[in-house]
């Protein structure tokens, strides 16, 4: 898709302002997602606090380059339960969760001066089209299940929350094609809208007849509102430090460090995988300006900063870089923008309860084109290689295979991702593959 506005343009505050209320949305389900998941006390307003924070860092290392939305990383899920693990005192388990970011953020910072003296020609010759394009692709379709199984979920009847969620994405694609001009850059703002009223006049109907099949959206959650964020670094310096079986503080530090430190390298594999992407549809090579070590480092102390604040590393987000790809909209402005109105939200109880309510089911239907946006656009950077080359095709075919599959490794606290794995035999097989190009042909 032809970009709309390129990285440096600067649309009228007004349009910014909507531009960087649909990018919170594509982002909001998974920023608050990992402190839900982890539970111990973490404060989904302070995860998005520390994402808005993150991404900040991140633009200023990347000097406003790069437009794509930091939030936090499923990737330390493992690592974040471990700093809880061992019979830890809340406090002591809060503490490591800002440790064990420092850990994975310096690992970023010294990949990063490695590059910044190395280059990045390694990177591209380790990762050529041949296999950035299909683990691309995989990062989208590795979602998948989360997107469908989303049309579904929900307390009302199946059916009723699945239509729900077609409500939604049908509109977001009819609006991205048909809309005309502010429309056709606003379409998951004019999805969401459109299901959430559907889902709300259903319930509305549940309620006055009685019947609970109906009901989709649960509003009773505003009774229950937190108004200020709970910071991580306010929790894990207000109580006792006890560290549980770990003995003492020595201890509980090298355990967390096993547990962040090896995570943090597969994270580095994804963290190039989406700056193809982005790359791909800004059609500026971000490796190279502002640079990979830029973009590191961003992406590392950014994790830091978002764990300070709110327990969660962070990452480049796919459903960032779905939505510059489906509204055209690339300037940068709306991503600072973004950061801020996640920071300012994060203080405004009703705002972030208000996006809380809304269905699992409607975020499905969005997401389903998110993901899917990011799977096409893997699968766009294969368009120039050749796959009548069986050294290309087994390379392509072991990456969609065990991606698809869902081929991982536990090693203790340690989880490689099914994308990181894909990409790693990818590798792997493009350079036994390649050992020995015999370029002569056979009769």
């Amino acid at each position: 898709m032809q970009l709309i506005y390129n990285v440096n343009d600067k649309p009228k505050f007004t349009r910014v302002l909507v531009f960087a209320l649909q990018q919170l949305l594509a982002i909001l389900a998974a920023t608050i997602a990992v402190p839900s998941i982890i539970g111990n006390g973490m404060s989904q307003s302070a995860a998005l606090f520390g994402a808005g924070v993150g991404t900040l860092i991140y633009q200023l290392f990347t000097r406003r380059r790069s437009p794509v939305f930091l939030g936090s990383s499923f990737a330390f899920l493992g690592s974040m339960a471990a700093a809880f693990a061992g019979g830890v005192s809340a406090s002591a388990g809060h503490l490591g969760l800002i440790i064990g970011a420092v850990f994975a953020g310096l690992v970023y910072v010294v990949i990063a001066i490695v590059i910044k003296y190395v280059g990045v020609n390694w990177v591209n010759k380790l990762m050529p089209a041949v296999v950035i394009g299909p683990t691309v692709a995989i990062i989208g379709l590795s979602l998948a299940g989360n997107a469908v199984g989303d049309l579904t979920k929900g307390p009302a009847n199946d059916y009723l929350t699945l239509l729900c969620g077609l409500v939604t994405l049908f509109t977001v694609m009819i609006a991205s094609v048909f809309g005309k001009k502010m429309m056709k850059m606003i379409p998951f703002i004019i999805g969401i809208l459109a299901g959430y009223l559907f889902a709300t006049l259903l319930t509305v109907i549940g309620h006055i007849a009685g019947a609970p099949e109906l009901i989709i959206i649960d509003f009773s959650i505003f009774s229950n509102m937190s108004w200020l964020p709970d910071f991580t670094f306010v929790k894990a310096f207000s109580g006792e430090l006890t560290f549980g079986e770990y003995g003492n503080f020595w201890g509980y530090l090298s355990s967390v460090a096993v547990a962040y430190v090896p995570v943090a390298f597969v994270v580095f594999a994804e963290h190039i995988a989406d700056h193809k992407n982005l790359s791909t549809i800004i059609e500026h090579d971000l490796l190279e300006d502002p640079g990979l070590s830029k973009t590191l480092l961003g992406d590392g102390v950014g994790s830091i900063a978002g764990a300070f604040f709110g327990g969660c590393p962070n990452t480049t987000y796919g459903e960032s870089v779905g939505c510059v790809a489906i509204s055209g909209n690339a300037s940068v402005i709306t991503i600072t923008v973004t950061a801020l109105m996640a920071i300012l939200a994060s203080f405004f109880a009703p705002f972030v309860t208000f996006l809380a309510t809304i269905p699992s089911c409607v975020m499905g239907g969005v997401c389903i084109a998110l993901y899917g946006f990011i799977a096409v656009s893997g699968l766009k950077m294969l368009q120039k290689v050749d796959l009548g080359e069986n050294r290309n095709l087994f390379v392509v075919a072991i990456i969609l295979i065990c991606g698809i599959g869902g081929l991982s490794l536990s090693i203790g606290f340690v989880k490689i991702t099914n994308i990181a794995c894909a990409l790693i035999l990818g590798i792997i097989a493009n350079v036994v593959l390649n050992l020995k190009k015999d370029n002569s042909t056979e009769e």
